[in-house]
């Protein structure tokens, strides 16, 4: 893709720039429904379309949205799609009952790590769509690399240490069954066919900093100097092909713009550099980037 940005937009997205909620296709709204709530603590209410938002509580933007069809093709995790999805709790201790609830659950985790700038559980649900579960550190905290870029790594998580946050303040059956009010989606992992392709797309057309080039095959960008809203990876999906029409996995994530100005502004660096738009829910704009991925565009 040829960026094509005009000199009289603004080059950057907007500092409070943000993830909002991320659409999945499942087989199963029912088995679905019980790994999230039982699993993850989140609330569960139905659409009058059958759909099935998924968030900290009742009243609450949701997290998610799935909707089921059981004939849907299976996830692969060679194709390009989704990495995995990050939902960002409050505090440490909020990651330890997290872990608490999982292990209590009977259900493996896929890796445990810390990352510098924050420190991460990462597990698939039911149907192999890849959830972490992160806290970060203060942002004071955070390091800077050689060439002035945010230092990220992938280190063994200190288990013990973290469940130590529960000696101060044990796990409540009642005030913990659910996530925290304040939880959200920090940010996105994607599977991407070419790096050199997608890129470009999301620093020159949307307008997302780099931040990190460190880990061979990734990229991470973000907004307002946050260590990634967003990574792009081909460690399993180099070359792949974009996934069938509605497969099970990543049907979209949303993008949410501080306001309508600041939308209005990569909606024009889009239309600059000849993305295509979609139809999308009212208020929202569709795009894709180079591997499929949906985008809704949001303010």
């Amino acid at each position: 893709m040829a960026v094509q940005v005009t000199s009289d937009l603004t080059p950057s997205i907007a500092p409070g720039t943000a993830i909002g909620r991320v659409l999945l296709t499942v087989p199963s709204l029912d088995r679905s429904r019980v790994f999230y709530e039982r699993l993850l603590g989140m609330s569960a209410s139905k659409e009058p379309d059958g759909s099935l938002l998924l968030g900290a509580a009742a009243g609450l933007p949701p997290l998610l949205s799935l909707v089921g069809d059981s004939a849907a093709p299976p996830h692969n995790a060679r194709q390009t799609g989704l990495f995995h999805f990050a939902i960002l709790v409050p505090t440490r201790r909020d990651l330890a009952v997290a872990l608490v609830r999982l292990v209590q659950g009977g259900w493996r985790l896929g890796g445990a790590s810390d990352h510098l700038v924050s420190e991460a559980l990462y597990m698939s649900d039911p149907d192999g769509n890849g959830i972490e579960i992160y806290h970060d550190r203060d942002r004071s905290t955070w390091g800077r690399d050689a060439d002035g870029q945010i230092a990220m790594a992938t280190l063994p998580l200190d288990i013990e240490d973290l469940l130590g946050e529960l000696d101060r303040a044990p796990v409540d059956a009642e005030t913990d069954a659910l996530l925290p009010a304040d939880t959200r989606i920090g940010h996105m992992h994607l599977q991407v066919a070419e790096l050199e392709q997608v890129g470009p797309f999301y620093s020159g057309v949307l307008g997302f900093d780099v931040m990190a080039r460190s880990y061979p095959g990734a990229l991470f960008v973000s907004a307002g100097g946050y260590h990634h809203h967003i990574g792009l990876n081909t460690w399993n999906s180099r070359g792949g092909a974009t996934p069938p029409a509605g497969a099970v996995g990543l049907r979209a994530y949303e993008i949410k713009l501080p306001d309508a100005q600041a939308l209005a502004e990569v909606l024009a660096r889009v239309e600059a550099a000849g993305v295509a738009t979609e139809p999308a829910v009212v208020g929202a704009t569709l795009v894709r980037d180079p591997s499929g991925n949906g985008i809704l565009l949001t303010a």
